[in-house]
């Protein structure tokens, strides 16, 4: 198997590069980066025999369909997804082969699914797999996991904490951008648009995490998960930026509006609040606490089975680099061995079977703390 990844020279990519590079069926890896400098690379990357570096342009159509037409998989790690996303798919399909990414910006997923490139992508054969990260793409496999030992599915909350000890680059982006404006839940059997970074609720997380104050964000599961998991009634997904000074200084930023969007005049320059703060975010003083090395997720699914009332519970903490790199690679080892069917548009919930996916991440050491709460009488851990 012959990969290319996108933004393969930052962490994400590289998470999923020193991944691939381990499996004997793997002949070749592509690091395409904007800047393709070696001295960024890990030690493993930069001594493999099946790596090599090219230069990529996002916004250059016609090298990326060259470049991709001959691997066998393409996938994006290139952030934030809301300006990456479709761009390097279209390029995919024309290429006629199968991508994969870890988009985590709704606006990118929502014109993935409704776009000609799902019918495009059926003609030509191919899988486009979006959300196949950490938040997307392990939580959505949990999820799938839980629900089908269910008879129905009513509720689904996903919790996630990134501490900003591990955030670079692009992940900036993302992490003020999914607070802006109204961002999708799914609420009473409906998809809605809520304020961002509003409802803040405490929720316990794995050690060293602790109790963590999480809010709503703009991620793609509420517009996902109701296309596979009929029925649901509630999709709700809250996130947040520790240490708590982080988010509540991006609360501040926003009502003041330090993230708007709206070019203003500034002594005859047109500057941009957002990017200003976001140049700024990229940079944290020295002195500040940036919290631990680590980050968190939290899977809650409630439903029924056999008339009884079920809540399973999943959390995971670990870093985020190579906890958003094993899925992708997984994903892609997966397509290879003809485990993945599907064609076109497809959100991991929707072609990845969870016994095989999560037996491959766990032997990659992955640990999951799962619990199984039966009409709230007794508790069972795993």
């Amino acid at each position: 198997m012959r990969a290319l990844i996108i933004g393969g020279v930052g962490g994400m990519g590289q998470g999923v590069a020193r991944d691939l590079i381990k499996h004997e069926l793997v002949t070749q890896v592509i690091l395409a980066d904007l800047y393709p400098d070696p001295e960024r690379l890990s030690r493993k990357l930069r001594e493999s025999q099946k790596t090599s570096l090219i230069k990529m342009d996002v916004n250059d159509h016609e090298a990326m369909v060259k470049a991709f037409s001959e691997v066998n998989v393409v996938i994006n790690t290139a952030g934030p997804f809301y300006k990456t996303a479709v761009p390097v798919a279209r390029a995919a399909v024309e290429a006629k082969v199968n991508y994969i990414d870890i988009c985590d910006d709704y606006e990118g997923t929502e014109i993935l699914f409704n776009s000609d490139i799902d019918r495009k992508a059926k003609e030509a054969g191919i899988t486009v797999l979006t959300g196949m990260g950490s938040d997307p793409g392990t939580n959505n496999v949990l999820v799938k996991w839980y629900a089908d030992k269910l008879d129905s599915v009513e509720e689904i909350y996903l919790y996630w904490v990134v501490s900003i000890a591990e955030l670079a680059g692009a992940a900036w982006d993302h992490s003020l951008h999914m607070t802006l404006g109204k961002i999708p839940q799914y609420i009473n059997g409906e998809l809605v648009h809520v304020e961002g970074g509003t409802e803040e609720v405490a929720e316990q997380f794995l050690e060293p995490l602790g109790i963590c104050n999480v809010r709503y964000v703009g991620h793609p599961q509420p517009i996902t998960l109701p296309k596979y998991i009929r029925g649901v009634k509630n999709i709700i997904i809250k996130g947040a930026l520790i240490p708590l000074w982080v988010d509540e200084l991006i609360k501040e930023q926003k009502e003041t509006g330090l993230l708007s969007t709206e070019p203003m005049d500034l002594n005859g320059t047109k500057v941009t609040p957002y990017d200003l703060a976001l140049k700024l975010w990229e940079s944290i003083p020295e002195g500040r606490d940036n919290g631990p090395q680590s980050s968190g997720l939290k899977v809650i699914v409630k439903g029924e089975r056999d008339g009884k009332k079920i809540t399973y519970t999943a959390d995971m903490v670990g870093r985020m680099a190579p906890g958003t790199g094993l899925p992708a690679s997984i994903a892609a080892l997966m397509m290879d061995a003809g485990d993945v069917t599907v064609k076109g548009v497809v959100a991991p919930e929707g072609c990845i079977d969870p016994d095989k996916f999560l037996g491959a991440f766990l032997r990659r050491g992955a640990r999951i703390h799962q619990t199984e709460k039966i009409d709230s009488m007794f508790e069972t851990n795993n």
